[in-house]
């Protein structure tokens, strides 16, 4: 297949680099807040303020959790 000058090459498609569905820690009044607090923004359509708050779940930190990354 012989591609033509100035053809344009199809869009690149990256995943999201923040954990949208990280889950709260059980019994965490930190993780809980953190967790309305991601909802309600993806209520009103702030993808990136709940994007923010779900790294904060993932960063928060915990005896015996483990991070994934």
């Amino acid at each position: 297949m012989t591609e033509s000058k100035g053809a344009m090459s199809p869009p690149v498609h990256l995943p999201c680099p923040y954990d949208l569905n990280a889950v709260p820690a059980p019994d965490c009044g930190v993780c809980a807040a953190l967790d309305k607090q991601r909802q309600e923004a993806r209520e009103r359509g702030r993808l990136a303020e709940a994007a923010i708050a779900g790294v904060e779940i993932t960063n928060h930190p915990h005896k015996g959790r483990r991070r994934t990354s």
